[in-house]
């Protein structure tokens, strides 16, 4: 932990970045725990929390080739604050949709907030090695995860008991104002050579062909197995993980009962899971090398997928939180180890194209999960279809492991920091 409070200390860039990680992260849980208990509260079904996932969905793998370009091409600075200052709008509007009968507006809103969240999202991972050092960008990344779950946590749990002691307009209100701050610290990042990416191929020629830009980066994915192998993990994760998103909000309201608190609880419990999870992956990542990160993946999807199924199947609330942490814990290593490998491998002309692209085919695959468990729900428990979502998740350890054995995940060269800088952390050959 003195890792990350020498960070926050000593790189102003970096505090700044965290700290409106920090607020607006809460905010977005405060969002998530009303929107989905007022779709609950306003028609009892299942089915209404998997068409809000599915329209946030949408939005978000439309806008995921859009954002790669234009953050490989302009500021990367400007865009994020510009998607902050139009999720501050959105999020305020959702007031509108607590009414009932205006069910269908949730729908709306949501998707224009995901329209504009890859655009900070991705914009953030791309900025990642520009305001830390080469010393620094492994503790960074795990920070920036580590704190993404830990608001999770916070947000989930206050966000819960908000809700029901406040009602729905406090939880939007704050959404908004949380944008606005996340806004404000962006505006305040300074680097010498300025948030625009470094590209010498755009020439006068190639400006207007964003769809020529966007192929680019998945040829550039395509010609390095490792890179390719990391964006169908998260395909992987999310063919079960889709469907989490709705059992969250079913096990909380529908299973055990406890109302908006209880999605609030589940969702906070698989934010402490996340948070264990990274900081096992920061002491990880600095001690072993790269087989051992290749084994560590396979190992993690194993205890992901079996503490879901687990979880899915438990007989008390207490017994579903202690399995659901588990779960989410390997999932942060796993996610913690893969950035870092993402970060140092992906040349900064291509890192917005990386991370939108990965982020895309993550929703896209979670939409199809969304939707399959939204109308299963319908007709089969909510237990059975976690039990497969764990499952699901889970084979994503036999395909990375056959690649491995195989020997199909080579290790590419250096790309996203100086090779010449580069830490070394423990026997190359673990």
């Amino acid at each position: 932990m003195n890792d990350f409070f020498t960070l926050l200390r000593r790189n102003r860039n970096y505090r700044f970045t965290w700290s409106g990680q920090v607020v607006s992260e809460v905010g977005d849980h405060f969002n998530n725990i009303a929107v989905f208990s007022l779709a609950l509260a306003n028609t009892g079904s299942g089915l209404v929390v998997a068409l809000v996932l599915i329209a946030r969905a949408i939005p978000a793998v439309a806008a995921g080739p859009i954002a790669g370009v234009l953050l490989d091409r302009l500021d990367r600075k400007r865009i994020m604050i510009i998607s902050d200052l139009t999720r501050a709008v959105i999020a305020l509007l959702f007031i509108f949709a607590i009414p009932h009968g205006r069910t269908w507006l949730l729908y709306v809103l949501s998707g224009a907030l995901m329209f504009a969240s890859p655009f900070f999202t991705s914009g953030r991972a791309s900025i990642l090695p520009s305001i830390a050092t080469k010393d620094e960008l492994h503790t960074a990344n795990s920070l920036t995860q580590l704190t993404q779950w830990s608001t999770t946590t916070i947000g989930a749990f206050l966000g819960g008991f908000s809700v029901t002691a406040f009602g729905y307009p406090l939880a939007f209100v704050f959404n908004a104002i949380s944008f606005l701050f996340s806004a404000w610290c962006i505006w305040h990042l300074r680097v010498e050579k300025g948030f625009r990416p470094e590209r010498a191929d755009l020439a006068e020629d190639k400006v207007m062909r964003p769809w020529h830009e966007y192929v680019e980066g998945l040829r550039y994915m395509r010609s390095s197995p490792l890179i390719l192998a990391i964006g169908l993990v998260a395909v992987g994760w999310a063919t079960g993980g889709g469907a989490a998103q709705i059992l969250f909000s079913v096990f909380g309201e529908v299973v055990f009962h406890r109302g908006p608190a209880g999605i609030g609880i589940i969702w906070g419990s698989a934010g402490i899971g996340l948070v264990a999870g990274a900081v096992v992956a920061h002491h990880l990542g600095r001690r072993i090398g790269f087989k051992g990160y290749k084994r560590a993946i396979s190992i993690c999807y194993v205890i992901h997928g079996g503490s879901y199924v687990l979880f899915s199947q438990a007989p008390t609330f207490a017994w579903a939180l202690i399995f659901i942490a588990l779960s989410r814990a390997a999932v942060a290593v796993s996610s913690v180890l893969n950035f870092s490998q993402l970060l140092r491998h992906v040349s900064d002309e291509f890192r917005g194209r990386v991370f939108a692209t990965v982020e895309t085919w993550t929703w896209l695959t979670m939409m199809l999960s969304m939707g399959i468990a939204g109308l299963a729900s319908v007709h089969v428990s909510p237990r059975v279809i976690g039990a497969w979502s764990g499952v699901l998740s889970s084979t994503t350890a036999i395909f990375w492991a056959w690649a491995n054995w195989r020997g199909r995940l080579p290790e590419p060269a250096l790309a996203g920091v100086d090779p010449d800088e580069v830490e070394v952390h423990g026997d190359p050959t673990v």
